[in-house]
């Protein structure tokens, strides 16, 4: 009896995408809420054959998946073209987690964490649109015998302190400018950076590297690193700060707390604002 065509044997999946399927997820739910993310990312409205090539779906299937989700109001169709947009139950879902998230029960863990991870004291702050500072709200500190912290409620300048030149650095070059030019740059230690292009210099190196390094700027002998925390519209509110004496927070640290704290933002800017950096 001759062999079969190994060829015949062998059958494409229809398409790369919609065969792989994590363990453990029910398929047609998972499609389901890919789509409704590829729909939320439009950013207005999207057509059937852009959704479905998106996510790699048959035209047919994505058409029956989009027709139960706007039966349970998830999604509607507008306009003549029939696009596809979110529906208003899906604002009521999202909604009642906006209501019941809160931030220090969401990050302090992850505070506690990052300590044990670094050593050093962790910080969680605030920025206060009102005057520009950055504000202090949760802390854990390390367990070394000497370590340095600042008190819950302490104010942190905007251009001398890690979270307040991450914040700083989420600014666009003219509102840091105006900015600048209202508040001025006090200078606290001989490494503060007192003049405007020294700053700028610095908040572009914070861009591309993605944290900030407060180097003895604020106090003499303490050392910080910070990345922001953005919300669910990408805008920076709140920054996680690693602070420690320049005798444990050496140079070839840096970038390995740097890392730490990009990582722990990430986790927190997704966990509460579901937007990923």
């Amino acid at each position: 009896m001759p062999a079969a065509d190994p060829a015949k044997r062998r059958k494409k999946p229809a398409t790369a995408r919609a065969s792989a399927q994590p363990a453990g997820q029910v398929q047609s739910l998972t499609r389901g809420l890919t789509l409704l993310e590829y729909i939320a990312k439009a950013n207005g409205s999207v057509a059937l054959t852009d959704l479905a090539q998106q996510a790699g779906l048959p035209n047919s299937t994505t058409h029956r998946l989009l027709t139960t989700m706007q039966q349970q109001g998830f999604v509607r169709q507008v306009g003549d073209l029939g696009l596809w947009t979110i529906g208003a139950h899906a604002f009521v879902v999202g909604s009642s987690f906006l209501q019941s998230r809160n931030l220090l029960t969401l990050v302090h863990p992850l505070l506690r964490k990052l300590m044990e991870d670094s050593g050093e004291t962790v910080n969680l702050a605030v920025l206060d649109h009102s005057d520009f500072q950055a504000t202090i709200i949760d802390q854990v500190q390390c367990t070394a015998l000497m370590r340095m912290s600042a008190p819950i409620g302490g104010r942190l300048p905007i251009h001398a302190s890690g979270a307040g030149k991450a914040f700083l650095a989420s600014l666009p070059d003219e509102q840091v400018t105006r900015l600048l030019h209202k508040k001025g740059l006090h200078g606290y230690t001989g490494h503060t950076l007192a003049s405007p292009g020294q700053l700028k210099d610095n908040l572009a190196l914070i861009r591309r590297q993605g944290y900030a390094f407060d180097d003895e700027e604020h106090a003499l002998g303490l050392r910080c690193v910070a990345a922001c925390i953005l919300d669910e519209h990408h805008q920076p509110f709140a920054a996680i700060s690693i602070s420690g004496p320049l005798s444990r927070i050496t140079d070839a640290r840096v970038t390995e707390l740097g890392a730490l704290v990009i990582k722990a933002a990430k986790e927190v800017t997704w966990q509460y604002g579901a937007t990923r950096l």
